[in-house]
């Protein structure tokens, strides 16, 4: 495939158009409220990696987990940077390569290659380095949505019905794969970002209530012909009673929330946390992570991790909002569905109103791929803001 060119933009070189933006002064339209807001979650997503993981008996594996937090924050950022670095109409181009190629990635997953780790076979490990390719297929799904919503034919102002049949196929066809892992969560953010996209997208709307009513449709057929595995049903019973089995599938919420309710307001102070440092809440550096904050910096640094989380979704919102172009601004609905959906429920589970899943908190969770995939999103919305002013 040629590389993408625009009649507007001569084809130049990465490195010219590194170069040619901080030549430009560009830089100065970047968002640096959204990047002070990244920066500063993914900063004291380190310092809780450091807590949750810190024991006085050994506190050299602590500083193991942060040194690699800090390697993932070091490629995550860099790859931001190259992002925004060029124009996103050049990435669209792509698209369809990136899109398939998540799709290799959640093949390669169900092969010999993969790995499972509790109980998802979701990971490619390859000398001692873990991927998750549902991660970056999330990105690849976005890309592909905006191409196929946001560019509608010639004569047309919003997506026509083979526009939304498309872009079905699109979202079908990762979600069976990561059905086969299985990983519910990750499915669940996907079906959350489609359903953004498509409302924004200007499609018709019989098309957004016929989403969400099959969804329905769907989610009660799985529970009423019992289609979800029994570790699955397990977590929406205890969601809905987490006293039902405080000792065996409640066990993780119930530890969760004894956690957060001995922080208070102010928090026992950090590495003092007792159900921190007693490895009570299972999976306390990842996907737990949330419990760590309230327990050792309280309500307040909760109301932090929230207020920050708010602060990333609404100026990636109020970039869409200025943007010109249909697909810019799918993108960034796209990207702000997912942080705001998988913020919801990662915080919902260890408050007892969403059931348990594998889904890390962004920009804080302890995560390779997690990280460099939520950056990645970061700088396609940078690249926007700081192309929009003017284009057509």
């Amino acid at each position: 495939m040629m590389p993408y060119t625009s009649p507007h933009l001569p084809r130049t070189t990465l490195g010219e158009r590194v170069g040619g933006l901080i030549a430009a002064g560009r830089p100065r339209r970047f968002d640096w409220v959204l990047l002070a807001a990244v920066l500063g979650l993914s900063a004291l997503g380190v310092v809780l990696v450091g807590a949750s993981t810190y024991d006085p008996r050994d506190p050299s594996g602590a500083l193991g987990y942060v040194e690699r937090q800090l390697v993932h924050l070091a490629v995550g950022t860099v790859l931001c940077l190259l992002v925004a670095a060029v124009d996103y109409r050049a990435p669209r181009a792509y698209a369809p390569i990136a899109y398939v190629c998540s799709l290799i990635g959640l093949l390669v997953v169900l092969t010999p290659l993969g790995q499972t780790i509790n109980g998802s076979r979701g990971w490619i490990v390859v000398a001692g380095v873990q991927a998750q390719p549902s991660e970056l297929a999330k990105v690849g799904l976005i890309l592909a949505l905006a191409m196929l919503l946001g560019e509608p034919r010639d004569g047309e102002h919003a997506p026509t019905t083979r526009d939304v049949l498309f872009s079905l196929v699109a979202l079908a066809i990762p979600m069976a794969l990561i059905t086969l892992q299985p990983d519910l969560g990750t499915g669940l953010v996907m079906g959350a970002i489609f359903l953004g996209m498509l409302t924004v997208s200007g499609a018709p709307l019989r098309w957004v209530v016929g989403m969400l009513g099959c969804g329905t449709l769907a989610a009660f057929s799985v529970w009423w012909f019992e289609l979800l595995q029994p570790y699955q049903l397990d977590r929406v019973a205890t969601m809905i009673d987490p006293s039902a089995d405080p000792q065996g599938a409640g066990y993780n919420s119930n530890q969760a929330m004894i956690a957060i309710g001995s922080g208070g307001f102010n928090g026992t102070g950090l590495f003092q946390g007792e159900q921190t440092s007693g490895r009570f809440v299972p999976e306390q550096h990842t996907d737990f992570i949330f419990t760590v904050a309230a327990e050792e910096l309280g309500f307040i640094g909760g109301l932090t991790i929230i207020g920050l989380l708010a602060l990333i979704i609404q100026r990636i919102l109020r970039i869409a909002a200025g943007c010109s172009h249909p697909y810019g601004r799918l993108v960034c609905v796209g990207v702000a569905t997912w942080f705001a959906f998988q913020s919801f429920v990662n915080i919902g589970m260890t408050l007892g109103v969403a059931p348990v899943t594998g889904l890390p908190l962004p920009f804080v969770s302890y995560g390779g791929t997690a990280t460099v995939a939520h950056l990645i999103a970061i700088g396609l919305v940078v690249s926007i803001h700081a192309r929009n002013r003017g284009f057509d």
